[in-house]
């Protein structure tokens, strides 16, 4: 993962070591949070920072 600001399925999937199909369903999770809060959200993607924080727990920026 590059230091891109919304990560894709391929990157999430990479990261994780899992299947792609099952990083769709990560982020598709990751969206319905955000969405309920109120935040714009972009289909097939999540925000960096936002996964990475649901991920360690903590804001690593």
């Amino acid at each position: 993962m590059e230091n891109k600001r919304f990560l894709d399925a391929s990157d999430v999937a990479a990261y994780m070591n899992i299947s792609i199909s099952k990083a769709y369903k990560i982020i598709r999770g990751l969206n319905d949070e955000l969405s309920s809060r109120g935040y714009i959200i972009i289909h097939g993607k999540v925000s960096r920072a936002y996964f990475e924080e649901k991920v360690y727990g903590c804001s690593l920026s």
